[in-house]
């Protein structure tokens, strides 16, 4: 099967709408996840907090990048690639990812397994400020090209 532009954006989108769900469903059940969490690891209850406080610092955050992608994906959709917008939009996920690493980083001095994780958001983080580096560079490519012609 071949994708279209508009088919590809549309699943984005589609993806971007279940993280939400997702995201959501824990916002929503998080004391209850804390709970059966510190039941099964025989944790004290200090820890149910911190991984409360963990997951709705982490979940800002991720509203924060789920909204900055919805609205990347809507200007791909109008046609809107190499503008300022978008860069704006990738440097606000690298960031968001950036702090979800430190607040991982921190998390793992009360549950070493948030270690893992804050790598691999520092690593998403990277990927998507070289991401947006390019695309910081095909926009000044761009204009000097406009301004030849």
């Amino acid at each position: 099967m071949n994708w279209t532009r508009d088919q590809s954006i549309t699943l984005s989108r589609v993806c971007v709408g279940l993280f939400a769900a997702v995201l959501l469903a824990l916002d929503a059940g998080c004391y209850w996840l804390a709970k059966w969490f510190v039941q099964t690891r025989f944790f004290q209850w200090q820890r149910g907090v911190l991984l409360m406080v963990t997951i709705y610092l982490g979940s800002v955050l991720a509203w924060l990048t789920l909204v900055r992608l919805w609205q990347l994906l809507g200007n791909l959709r109008r046609g809107e690639v190499f503008v300022d917008g978008n860069v704006r939009h990738l440097r606000a996920v690298s960031w968001c990812c950036l702090w979800a690493a430190a607040l991982c980083l921190a998390s793992a001095a009360y549950y070493l397994p948030f270690a893992f994780v804050a790598v691999a958001a520092a690593f998403m983080g990277l990927i998507v400020r070289i991401v947006k580096n390019v695309f910081q560079q095909a926009i000044a490519m761009k204009s000097e090209l406009d301004l030849t012609i």
